[in-house]
């Protein structure tokens, strides 16, 4: 199932090596000798979670029939204009940061709020219906970072 959500990512404009970048920027001033494809390899191995795969399907699939406008009103007009206190994208992208314990959770707030790289492309993508798919991508970024932070911890106190 993870080819398939990566597809998926593909097919809403979101690239593995999009992702990359952020997550070097996060967690380069903690992890001295981090690398790209260590980032890389982190965002894989999130995405390798089913309760994972399964938030951005889910996301994904609501953001699509909006796009469609396949979805009831007052919904549809919400998902469409990214209302911002529709709070329901943001409460699925948390259940992932959550998986990696309280860090996910503070670094999808850090990621959602400033909007770095590929975030911010998502989210101000116009013709789009990006409602769940920022902060979907700000939730991977931000679970692969707390996976690193605690692996990085758990090297280092073995």
């Amino acid at each position: 199932m993870k080819e398939q959500v990566i597809i998926k990512l593909q097919q809403r404009g979101v690239k593995i090596d999009d992702l990359v970048p952020v997550l070097y920027e996060l967690q380069s001033p903690y992890l001295p000798n981090l690398t790209y494809e260590k980032c890389k390899d982190n965002i894989l191995a999130v995405l390798n979670k089913r309760d994972i795969q399964h938030a951005i399907l889910t996301g994904i699939a609501l953001d699509e029939l909006a796009e469609k406008g396949l979805l009831e009103e007052p919904l549809l007009s919400i998902l469409r204009n990214d209302d911002s206190l529709y709070g329901i994208d943001e409460i699925l992208a948390l259940g992932i940061g959550t998986l990696y314990g309280t860090i996910g959770s503070t670094n999808f707030g850090y990621l959602d709020k400033g909007k770095p790289g590929i975030i911010k492309k998502l989210d101000t993508n116009s013709g789009k219906v990006n409602t769940f798919l920022d902060d979907l991508v700000c939730a991977i970024i931000a679970a692969a970072a707390s996976r690193m932070a605690h692996r990085h911890r758990d090297s280092n106190n073995g």
